[in-house]
């Protein structure tokens, strides 16, 4: 078989064909081919600078365009074949518009190289998806924001304990609890748009890596393209992958997000817990113990940030020595985008359906946040307010509950028998006062959270705002 024959767009250098074992390693098309749709959108700018630039003429164009379109139709209908020479999705698409409209096809490359081209198209398909995402963690915070509400915002509403190094602290609303894990997201969502403000930028023109001699305008395809901008240095457009690690950097970040949701979840669905119960649409089963009800949705959110985590620390080791401009190793850039692409928009799926069903055991939460011993801090800072300092005030109710935990004492008799302290600070001991007691702005009591759901309203609607109200 001939180079000719074989195909490749840069066969015209070489006198054999390409080795089997080169074609076979080098390839890219088992997953760059979802680049297809972003790949002919971006010909089409290119072909009609081309006609503006008088390198083309109208019946090219006409032409070009014609077998764009119908690649892009035959793709859809599952028609388009794909040849063992195609390389990439970049390749097939060439060979298959000269296919169908002949020697005007071999003018579609023109003034273009793979680099600019590929980089192109995978900025376009990033930004879409950035979008997606950004809906995606939108209708996941919607719904953390809605089970607040659902468990109210004001005095007499749920509450739970809240913990440090995962032992009880001091109670806070239930809804306060959702909204902190709201409030996470939407910090996620921030680093997506400033992600898609870094991404909006059109590599189309800076060639292989100098640019071109003909007359191509690439302020005019960028703009065709949607992009908000195009590139400064052609060098530094066909070699920049900064988008693409910041990508991955950001779906790291939400992964962890998800896997502390998940894992709260796994906690809190026990036995020892009994926080929550799971909706039977949204866990599954054991294949041998009957009884069992697992959090599978919560297991694999908090098992696949380490995969996405592995996305972005693999794709920083390849960009590390690369020198200016292309170099292979790139193509090393879209699997891993890819994947924690797709594995990040699942989880927010999942996880949004987990949290909208979920059963919240209110009665449980309440019964664990009102142990004495979580109105230590109240009764300190009762103290505090009667002038003790506050060093002084926290070992004298560190000591009581000391002996509380030591001789079996009950923490209420020991606060009442304290002279410091006695029958007036019973009060702060009885169930759900100590959570009233949290009115510091930002705090976990009625009125801050209250404050807070104004402001987390707010927040939302201007960062919809940012993304246009992008699909979920």
């Amino acid at each position: 078989m001939t180079a000719d024959e074989r195909g490749q767009l840069w066969h015209g250098r070489f006198s054999v064909a390409p080795a089997d074992e080169l074609v076979a390693f080098t390839e890219s098309l088992g997953f760059d081919v979802r680049l297809l749709f972003d790949d002919v959108a971006c010909s089409k700018a290119h072909v009609r600078g081309l006609q503006r630039a008088g390198l083309i003429d109208a019946d090219e164009l006409g032409l070009i365009l014609g077998g764009l379109d119908t690649v892009e139709m035959e793709y859809r209908a599952g028609e388009l074949d794909f040849l063992a020479s195609d390389e990439d999705v970049h390749t097939a698409i060439e060979r298959r518009v000269t296919e169908v409209v002949g020697p005007a096809g071999e003018k579609l490359h023109t003034g273009r190289s793979r680099n600019d081209q590929v980089a192109t198209a995978f900025r376009r398909y990033v930004l879409r998806s950035l979008d997606s995402l950004a809906g995606r963690l939108l209708d996941l915070v919607d719904v953390l924001i809605e089970r607040a509400d659902e468990f109210g915002t004001r005095a007499g509403s749920a509450y739970l304990p809240g913990y440090t190094h995962l032992q009880q602290a001091q109670p806070v609303l239930l809804a306060h609890h959702l909204l902190a894990h709201a409030w996470a997201l939407l910090r996620d969502v921030d680093r997506v748009a400033d992600c898609r403000r870094r991404t909006d930028v059109s590599p189309l023109g800076a060639g292989a890596l100098a640019g071109t001699s003909l007359p191509l305008d690439p302020d005019s395809t960028a703009a065709e393209l949607g992009f908000a901008a195009r590139f400064e240095n052609s060098l530094d457009a066909t070699s920049d992958r900064d988008f693409a690690a910041e990508t991955l950097f950001v779906c790291s970040l939400i992964a962890v997000h998800l896997s502390r949701l998940g894992e709260e979840i796994v906690l809190w669905s026990t036995e020892e817990f009994g926080f929550v119960r799971l909706d039977d649409a949204y866990a599954t089963g054991s294949s041998m113990l009957p009884q069992k009800k697992n959090p599978d949705i919560a297991e694999l959110a908090r098992g696949k940030a380490g995969r996405v985590i592995g996305d972005l620390a693999g794709f920083l080791a390849t960009l590390k020595g690369l020198t200016l401009a292309y170099n292979r190793d790139l193509q090393e850039d879209k699997e891993p985008v890819f994947d924690a692409l797709d594995t990040v928009g699942g989880a927010l799926l999942a996880c949004t359906g987990l949290y909208a069903t979920v059963r919240f055991n209110t009665d449980r939460m309440a019964a664990a946040a009102d142990s004495p011993y979580a109105a230590a801090t109240d009764l300190a800072e009762l103290l505090v307010t009667e002038g003790v300092p506050f060093r002084s005030a926290h070992a004298i109710v560190g000591a009581l509950v000391r002996t509380s935990l030591d001789d079996g004492v009950p923490f209420a008799d020991l606060v009442a028998a304290a002279p410091e302290l006695g029958e007036r600070a019973l009060a702060l001991l009885a169930p759900g006062v100590s959570v009233l007691r949290r009115t510091s702005p930002g705090g976990g009591g009625p009125d801050p959270v209250s404050e807070q759901r104004l402001r987390i309203s707010a927040a939302v609607a201007d960062l919809r705002g940012r993304f246009g109200a992008p699909e979920s």
